[in-house]
């Protein structure tokens, strides 16, 4: 049984996932990999971006990883490359994960890949090839769906958001007794399934929502500011943290004024959609893709049509000002 602070360090040999109530007994590979600091790093990137900012979603993503870690270990105990791919799965993330993507020409999956192959260099008992090849879905494993169908990554994602939001109808524990694996794609009985759907699509929302684009589209342009400058490396983006990236913000005399006004008052700024006129001074981002995965119902595919509505909805052009500027 867990104890009663639940750790994220593997300590005793035991991740208790308290979202799923799913115990793990770690693998000695699993612990020593919790004692890197690339995986310890996780601890200190949001799994929500900016915004962790400006909402409830707050955990990180060494959460969210240890969280497919347990679902994992609820469907397949035995599978030791899935598990560790589980665990490995969100190592390239920048600071603020997706939020940044792009930035510097940096880009998660391979900053991934480099990292997994460090690792595999630090640690015996690593396959870099074959966990990259189940990362990337090119070879069957339960970590991977069929196209559009919902997979283990993005099921924790939606279960642990709806959760830090108050989506939820089931508790994930128990929706997670009723799921089925077929493959690697969650299968669900009708009701179930619309929940899961519903919970895909209120994501969806809440990723073109002003608290989740104005802290996004300023954060992307201070950490610009200074890559254009030289202030920063890419190279340094990539192996940082979050607090390593909003000290350097709020040091730095081109940056300092707004990163402060965004961490303490994020409702100077106001958000607009569309393709219309953009005010002078305007900061501009575009949303180009979103995470719409369904389950599947007794194997067949899950057909919503608010899932088509929302495709139809992008690329959604956004331009952000601030208090004062017109």
């Amino acid at each position: 049984m867990h104890g009663d602070a639940v750790d994220t360090l593997g300590i005793d040999g035991v991740w208790f996932d308290p979202l799923w109530r799913v115990e793990v007994r770690l693998t000695p590979l699993e612990r020593r990999l919790l004692e890197t600091w690339t995986v310890r790093r996780l601890a200190f990137v949001a799994h929500a971006g900016g915004a962790a900012l400006t909402t409830t979603q707050s955990y990180s993503r060494l959460e969210h990883s240890l969280g497919v870690l347990a679902l994992v270990t609820a469907f397949a105990p035995d599978d030791h490359l899935a598990r560790t791919t589980a665990l490995l799965h969100d190592v390239g993330h920048l600071p603020f994960s997706h939020t940044l993507e792009g930035l510097g020409g940096l880009e998660h999956h391979s900053l991934g890949r480099t990292a997994i192959r460090r690792l595999a260099d630090e640690v015996p008992g690593i396959d870099a090839d074959q966990v990259i090849a189940v990362d990337e879905g090119r070879v069957p494993s339960v970590l991977t769906s069929v196209p559009g169908g919902l997979k283990l990554d993005h099921l924790d994602s939606f279960l642990r958001s709806g959760q830090a939001h108050g989506r939820t109808q089931t508790p994930p524990h128990v929706l997670l007794g009723r799921l089925r694996l077929v493959g690697g794609t969650v299968d669900a009985d009708p009701d179930d399934a619309l929940e899961l759907a519903d919970l895909a699509i209120r994501e969806a929302l809440a990723q073109r929502s002003a608290a989740n684009l104005v802290p996004v589209t300023v954060l992307r342009d201070l950490v610009g500011r200074l890559l254009d400058r030289g202030a920063l490396s890419p190279a340094d983006l990539a192996r940082s943290t979050e607090d390593e990236v909003w000290a350097r913000l709020v040091a730095d005399p081109d940056t300092a004024t707004d990163a402060e006004l965004l961490r303490r008052r994020p409702q100077a700024w106001r958000m607009r959609t569309g393709d219309g006129p953009v005010p002078t001074g305007a900061l501009r981002h575009t949303v180009s893709r979103g995470y719409l995965d369904l389950p599947t119902v007794g194997g067949r595919a899950l057909r919503d049509p608010r899932v088509a509505a929302l495709a139809a909805g992008l690329p959604l052009r956004v331009a952000v000002t601030r208090d004062g500027v017109r």
